[in-house]
């Protein structure tokens, strides 16, 4: 439904009204209204969609829910929403990368969706596909008031490596985030700051 990704409730109330399916998908990406109202931040929209019923755990062709497009997209307001609602904050997406909702949050880093998250049970510990952690992405983009909130608030792992060995201060070196270098090294005892010198 186009009116949902642009946010007109009204005509999507009258659609609605009028017998339109509320969990129809488009074509391309298999994507509901409510995926798109979240993903874009419809916030009248996704919620009018959640009274007619929209299923807030429907994924798409990549595996995303609601809660993942709008958790990645920073918002809030949304994620607020579907969290009423009941959406799984666990749910894994993607055919490859088996991300959370915080994992997205927290590689965009959006800092106040990550604290929703973790108020509502977020494992902040949980791994994608390729052992990364929501720590581990944050650190990786340079995301340091996500990367204090999960290490120094929250008591992320900071020695959780992926399949390759790579961990949270590896990428964060390599990417020369000066402050999120400073602040992983200043949290934990790390065995892996020798091996940064060398990436």
């Amino acid at each position: 439904m186009v009116t949902s990704y642009y946010g007109h409730h009204v005509v999507v109330n009258l659609l609605l009204e009028k017998g339109a399916d509320v969990e129809a998908k488009d074509s391309g990406y298999n994507r509901t209204p409510l995926s798109w109202a979240a993903e874009k931040g419809r916030d009248a929209v996704v919620k009018l969609l959640l009274e007619k019923g929209a299923d807030v755990e429907a994924k798409d062709s990549g595996y995303r829910t609601p809660l993942s497009r709008a958790a990645g997209n920073g918002r809030a307001a949304v994620v607020k929403l579907l969290l009423e609602k009941g959406a799984d904050v666990e749910t894994k997406d993607g055919r490859y990368d088996h991300r959370t909702p915080l994992s997205r949050a927290a590689d965009n880093g959006h800092e106040a969706i990550v604290k929703l998250l973790l108020e509502k049970g977020a494992n902040i510990e949980a791994k994608d596909g390729l052992g990364q952690t929501p720590l581990w992405r944050a650190a990786e983009c340079g995301h340091e008031a996500v990367v204090k909130l999960l290490l120094v608030e929250k008591g992320a792992s900071v020695t959780v490596a992926t399949k390759d060995g790579r961990t949270p201060l590896h990428l964060a070196s390599r990417n020369g985030h000066i402050e999120v270098v400073k602040l992983l090294l200043t949290t934990q005892v790390h065995d892996d700051r020798d091996s940064c010198l060398i990436l």
